[in-house]
């Protein structure tokens, strides 16, 4: 126990299960350039019909399937409405001004949630030749930087009211979205009807090794094909990888509620062991500490290190856990074990 490393610096940390293994050594390949990859279009025609949506396009990861969907939805010089701690502004690498030459307009919500007001306020007036014009709006469900906090969707539909007023584009950066939907009454299906665009992510809290699927109309996912042939993002025989997001979310999803119930319980070792001082509300499957000014999180997690328990620095006082697949009962009773070793040796 005292060498063993429990790991909860993301969600992406995941192997494929056994079970998942299986499935993807026994997927029926294709050339999917050629869309002739037939376990590829199963996923995709899967994912579209669980949003009620025309289409939908498997992808590398969920970086460039927003990527691409801000391409195809704006024009070079449009602007972008989204959250300052938004994935696609902070995580992205650029993205944004790199492919779709757009500008962006970042507000600060509530951990990381926009309201309706706040996007209606921050819409520019098309007259004036000296603001961008605002083409784009986009929300993350759940929010990374936020701690994995869940959108109200009656906001959510507000927000989808003030962009159809106004000719705006609402997609949603849905990476977690199968944690939110875990914890509240709504459907996929919901979230198609209200959303222009959708983009999941198949291998945090689902466990695949690799994969996002962008979802839309026809039209826009014909676009976005094309984008992504640009981008490099042509694959081949990929249903392999398309096989293990079948099994997933057949077998996956109702497991996230354990994630979830165990992220809780990591927040209150925590709390109780360590130097943390406050956390930010558990809701899902991420747990971020605050720490006292006078202890930077390089510092903690350094510490923690010692100890063979990994997260990450979230800022200059705050950390990050994040509960996963691979994350057990036994391995919590693990982690609480080393959080009262930590405990004698605390930097404080």
């Amino acid at each position: 126990m005292e060498n063993e490393v429990i790991d909860l610096r993301s969600d992406t940390l995941t192997l494929p299960t056994p079970e998942m293994k299986h499935a993807m050594n026994n997927a029926v390949l294709g050339d999917d350039v050629y869309h002739e990859d037939p376990t590829v279009n199963q996923l995709e025609e899967k994912v579209a019909a669980m949003f009620g949506r025309e289409a939908a396009l498997f992808c590398p990861t969920g970086t460039m399937t927003n990527q691409l969907a801000i391409k195809v939805h704006t024009k070079p010089g449009d602007e972008v409405i989204c959250d300052q701690l938004s994935h696609v502004y902070l995580y992205e690498g650029g993205g944004i001004a790199m492919n779709a030459f757009s500008s962006v307009r970042t507000l600060a919500g509530d951990y990381g949630k926009l309201s309706a007001a706040m996007v209606r306020d921050a819409i520019n007036n098309p007259n004036d030749i000296h603001q961008p014009i605002t083409r784009l709006v986009v929300l993350e469900n759940t929010t990374n930087k936020g701690g994995g906090s869940i959108y109200n969707f009656d906001e959510i539909k507000r927000i989808k009211t003030i962009c159809k007023d106004h000719g705006l584009i609402l997609h949603l950066d849905g990476a977690r979205l199968f944690n939110a939907l875990t914890e509240t009454s709504e459907t996929p299906k919901d979230y198609g009807e209200v959303f222009d665009s959708i983009s999941i992510c198949l291998s945090k809290g689902l466990g695949c090794p690799v994969g996002s699927v962008l979802i839309g109309s026809s039209v826009f996912i014909k676009q976005a094909r094309r984008a992504r042939k640009a981008m490099g993002g042509g694959w081949r025989q990929a249903g392999g990888l398309a096989a293990a997001g079948i099994y997933a979310l057949d077998n996956h999803i109702s497991q996230l509620k354990n994630d979830h119930f165990r992220a809780k319980k990591v927040g209150e070792l925590l709390m109780t062991y360590t130097d943390i001082i406050s956390l930010y509300p558990v809701e899902t499957n991420i747990v971020i500490g605050v720490l006292p000014e006078n202890i930077e999180a390089v510092t903690f997690v350094a510490k923690m290190k010692e100890n063979n328990i990994l997260c990450s620095p979230f800022g200059k006082n705050l950390v990050r856990f994040v509960t996963h697949l691979d994350f057990t009962d036994s391995h919590l009773d693990v982690l609480e074990s080393k959080l009262k070793l930590y405990n004698t040796s605390r930097i404080l």
